[in-house]
């Protein structure tokens, strides 16, 4: 199987007057976008001399420069290592010395963070990346321009390594995920399928690159169909609207924070978004009353799941069915199988909770240099997801939590996602988290903590009150809890552990 890079390649050849990439206020068809890679390509092998296998560093916002460095590298062979940019200088101290990065690209704005990093020390090469003075603008290595073929910057195939990029994770350090360029490959071809994705179509990249979600949804799906991807730089919900129907774009992919912000954008009642024919979710489960917004105003919604250990599409839903089964993430796309299991590895039955496993060509080959931890997640082929879900009786899968999070009360289980989701029904409430704290009498018990949307007025009366008419009531929660926000990592997810170690004097009430 060709690396990635042969899809640009290639496609110079087919179209290469049509557009392929719109960012920082410029387009490059593919013809150029291919020079371009190829001129980079060239400079990282003959300039800064990096090898197939090497890890190369990348610490910035989105850009066009980003993009043309994800398929220099994997036109090489090496390694991309995407960073977050929200990370503290210690959080990326680890990384960087975990990933054992030779060469990092970054842009100015990040000098002050890099200065505190004691790994750089060990870093060959530090590159900024500032637009229009680009160190590969001219073209390296041998003078013949006839050597600059694929052949002669071409180490790049589907079974390298070619991403690694660092879990979220909310306990621990985070684990360096390892995808394949074939990995890469799989989840575009998923993608292409299950939303029927064309040459006609557009998408635009809100999700950070840094993040799998950015890379995976939908641009490189996009490249592979032929199609335009639109980079748009730091989210701006304004920004992002006017993109969209500036480029007519028909794809747009982003977490609940994404929609809700381009819902509540001043512009999103007066534009049309008439070129749109999917807005698509993933990262996180999406209310359903924001779905149903979207959906009232005829603007095709969908929920997909996946994950950055599997490159990361493994659920979506069809068009036909997103409207009926709001809330679900679909079904397993096309060279994916799932299995759900108890707690002694049996198959669930239809209705039944159990843990989410998967398998297929996208899943990724390893977590860098953690054999243990690869050996724990990815068994007989079978990765344990950690995540619980159900089936339905048409075979639709929806999450109901993570193993890690689950409250076993009184001998019952209790999945906090459910309780989420009921409490975030209300009008008030802008959003909640819900906890397992020990109790004397049932062992653990559910304590919910809320946000409140600005200038609504709710009390722990009436949220109690909805929890009585839609839960068990082994089910609703204990005690509740308002707070101005809820904390965060790096990523955005939020940190139940810091919840549960929240003292009174930092609860607003």
């Amino acid at each position: 199987m060709h690396g990635i890079a042969y899809w640009i390649e290639k496609r110079a050849r087919i179209t290469p007057t049509r557009i392929a990439v719109l960012a920082n206020d410029q387009s490059l068809t593919y013809q150029e976008m291919n020079e371009q890679i190829q001129h980079l390509a060239n400079y990282l092998r003959y300039e800064l001399q990096v090898k197939k296998g090497d890890r190369i560093g990348i610490l910035s916002q989105n850009s066009l420069e980003y993009v043309l460095l994800l398929f220099a590298i994997a036109k090489l062979g090496a390694i991309a290592v995407p960073f977050n940019i929200r990370l503290t200088p210690a959080e990326l101290d680890y990384q960087f010395e975990d990933s054992g990065i030779r060469v990092l690209f970054a842009q100015p704005q990040f000098a002050s963070t890099i200065e505190l990093i004691k790994s750089m020390a060990s870093v060959a090469h530090m590159i900024w990346l500032e637009p229009g003075e680009l160190p590969w603008s001219q073209d390296d290595g041998p003078s013949d321009s006839s050597q600059h073929t694929r052949t002669d910057a071409d180490d790049g195939s589907g079974d390298d390594p070619y991403i690694i990029c660092y879990t979220s994770g909310t306990t621990g350090k985070p684990k360096g995920a390892v995808l394949t360029q074939e990995n890469m490959f799989w989840n575009s071809v998923h993608n292409v399928a299950a939303l029927d994705l064309t040459s006609e179509d557009c998408s635009i990249v809100l999700l950070p690159l840094f993040h799998i979600g950015g890379i995976g949804l939908f641009a490189f799906p996009t490249w592979l169909a032929g199609g335009r991807v639109v980079v748009a730089g730091k989210f701006d919900p304004d920004k992002a609207i006017q993109l969209i129907e500036t480029h007519r774009v028909t794809i747009v992919m982003g977490v609940p924070a994404i929609h809700e912000a381009i819902r509540q954008s001043p512009l999103f009642a007066t534009t049309s978004f008439d070129s749109v024919r999917w807005f698509y979710n993933g990262g996180a489960p999406c209310p359903k009353e924001l779905i149903q917004h979207f959906q009232e105003r005829g603007l095709p919604f969908g929920q997909g799941y996946g994950l950055t250990e599997t490159s990361p599409t493994v659920f979506m839903i069809a068009k036909e069915d997103a409207r009926r089964k709001a809330g679900s993430i679909g079904k397993p796309v096309m060279f994916c199988e799932v299995r759900l299991i108890s707690d002694d590895g049996k198959d669930v039955g239809q209705g039944e909770i159990g843990e989410l496993l998967v398998k297929g060509p996208n899943v990724m080959k390893e977590y860098w240099n953690r054999p243990e931890e690869t050996a724990r997640t990815i068994r007989d082929g079978w990765l344990y997801t950690g995540d619980l879900a159900r089936f339905d009786e048409e075979g639709f899968t929806y999450i109901v939590g993570r193993r890690k999070d689950m409250i076993i009360s009184g001998g019952e289980n209790i999945y906090p996602l459910e309780l989420e989701q009921v409490i975030g029904e209300l009008d008030g409430v802008q959003e909640a988290a819900v906890v397992g704290v020990p109790d004397e009498k049932w062992g653990e018990v559910a304590k919910a903590f809320i946000v409140p949307k600005s200038g609504a007025v709710i009390t722990e009366a009436h949220i109690k009150a909805h929890c009585e008419q839609r839960l068990a009531k082994y089910k609703i929660p204990k005690s509740f809890v308002f707070l101005t926000e809820l904390p965060r990592n790096a990523t955005g997810k939020i940190v139940k552990q810091a919840l549960t170690r929240l003292k009174s004097d930092s609860i607003t009430q």
